[in-house]
């Protein structure tokens, strides 16, 4: 991650400043540019593995303990573990204060596990997607009402592993149009959809963490407290890890707190059973 950011830094750095729209839309144009030059490190794609029935309740991809896939046993393993795949959208735009944001999503209290927790539209690989962008773009427009044609998706970010071995692929999409944007959550899935400026994620500010044990180790979780509209909102586990990583790489930077991961020890068998931590 270090390297690949020094790398980075030798492109034009991000203006946050509030701007007229033609300044915003270059500045748009810049940061999708910035991005498209970014190479997650490689993961075996669909015909190198043959990916074994691993389903979540209610097949969508929810805010629990997440790890990049890089720290976990399935780059230790990958013959023992295939994961199913699934993608998430992290939207960016430019809000009116000029900073950069992220459309977040709040889960129906009605759902039966992990109702309202804050998560980024997303959801399993259908047959018929092309790709993780199809993918993330697709269940965004189910999710939240978002076109597909207003997203302009300009990269992927190295896979994480959910709790019960789903990999998860981050697909970065920018909307420049963000007026064009009318939220419309389906009610089923979603009970709230709302922003957050990106650069939060890299910031001490709004940020707890609590220390846990798997197996013997500890490791660390971020919580981060945010509240839009009078509406108060905790974003912790797979997503704020995600959110963690893309703020990094758009603002090449790490932050400024220790990400711990657990020193996973891989289990004798894999089943539908098995989770991390």
């Amino acid at each position: 991650m270090i390297s690949l950011l020094r790398r980075l830094s030798t492109s034009p750095p991000l203006l946050m400043e509030p701007a007229n729209s033609c300044v915003g839309s270059q500045r748009l144009s810049a940061l999708a540019q910035q991005l498209r030059l970014y190479k997650p490190p490689p993961f075996s794609s669909d015909d190198d593995i043959e990916e074994q029935r691993i389903e979540e309740i209610t097949h969508k991809v929810v805010s629990q303990v997440g790890f990049a896939e890089s720290n976990t046993p399935v780059a230790q393993d990958p013959e023992r573990f295939r994961p199913k795949r699934a993608a998430v959208l992290l939207c960016l735009f430019e809000g009116d204060a000029g900073d950069l944001r992220v459309i977040l999503t709040k889960r129906s209290s009605k759902l039966s596990t992990h109702s309202g927790e804050v998560a980024l539209p997303g959801g399993k690989r259908e047959e018929g997607d092309k790709d993780d962008g199809d993918t993330a773009t697709r269940e965004a427009k189910e999710e939240i009402g978002l076109d597909p044609s207003l997203v302009n998706v300009v990269t992927v970010l190295e896979p994480f592993l959910s709790k019960h071995l789903l990999r998860v692929v981050p697909v970065i999409g920018i909307l420049n149009e963000k007026e064009a944007f009318k939220a419309a959550p389906n009610p089923a899935e979603v009970e709230a959809v709302f922003d957050a400026p990106l650069e939060m994620f890299i910031k001490d500010e709004n940020r707890r963490s609590e220390e846990r044990e798997w197996m013997g180790n500890k490791y660390l979780i971020h919580f981060f407290d945010y509240e839009a509209k009078n509406k108060k909102y905790i974003i912790w586990g797979l997503t704020a890890g995600i959110l963690i990583r893309a703020a990094s790489i758009v603002y090449k930077r790490s932050p400024p707190f220790v990400e711990q991961n657990p020193i996973y020890k891989v289990p004798r068998v894999v089943d539908i059973n098995t989770t991390i931590p």
